[in-house]
């Protein structure tokens, strides 16, 4: 499958080269077809791996993941293009975060909407699905590392068939079934953006990104 993958930082770098393992095409996208962290993942998966704009990315992708920095996002996939987003699921990855005042980050976006919805407002003939964002991006692509992957990720998005082929692409990371909480609408992304505030205060205890939830019925 071509996929592409939006975002040149951590999530997207984890991602990107897991799906390349995975025997998918990818292209990352950037704001600039020479981006320097886009050209070192190049350097290091010569097969199946290619670079470019968003826009490029965009329109190469069957399926696009959104992992650039969440505040910048709406930005970044106005310049991918609409037109090369319509009809495809957009794997939302990113939070809405705001370092701007120092650490702890606050959200740009929280309570009455979310990153996750004004994407999909934005661009209503994209089917959104928020996932994978209440964790450390080795785990995304990794549940293995912990706990045997017996701990749980959330989805939502208003498509129900686009949330099912992505939890048929997360089932290919390694994610049980029985682990993936489909939570419902986009608007339930609210809900797991603003748990990025608990996952940072435990991580600052810790200093520890290896965690995640397990919902004990």
């Amino acid at each position: 499958m071509k996929i592409a993958v939006l975002g040149t930082g951590q999530v997207g770098n984890a991602l990107a080269s897991k799906l390349i393992q995975l025997g998918h095409q990818v292209m990352m996208g950037s704001r600039t077809s020479n981006n320097e962290k886009a050209l070192f993942f190049l350097s290091k998966h010569a097969s199946n791996a290619k670079i470019g704009t968003f826009a490029e990315a965009a329109a190469f992708g069957e399926i696009v993941f959104n992992c650039t920095a969440g505040s910048h996002s709406l930005e970044a996939l106005k310049r991918a293009s609409e037109e090369n987003l319509n009809g495809k699921i957009l794997v939302d990855v990113a939070n809405p975060l705001d370092y701007s005042h120092g650490l702890p980050p606050t959200l740009t976006i929280d309570n009455t909407t979310s990153l996750g919805e004004e994407i999909q407002r934005t661009f209503p003939k994209v089917k959104v699905v928020k996932a994978l964002n209440t964790l450390w991006c080795e785990l995304m692509v990794d549940p293995g590392m912990l706990n045997g992957g017996d701990h749980d990720i959330f989805i939502c998005g208003d498509d129900d068939d686009a949330k099912k082929q992505v939890m048929g692409l997360l089932t290919s990371f390694g994610w049980k079934e029985t682990n993936m909480i489909d939570l419902g609408h986009i608007a339930k992304a609210r809900g797991t953006e603003m748990y990025i505030a608990l996952w940072l205060s435990i991580f600052s205890s810790t200093n520890n990104s290896k965690f995640n939830i397990k919902v004990v019925r």
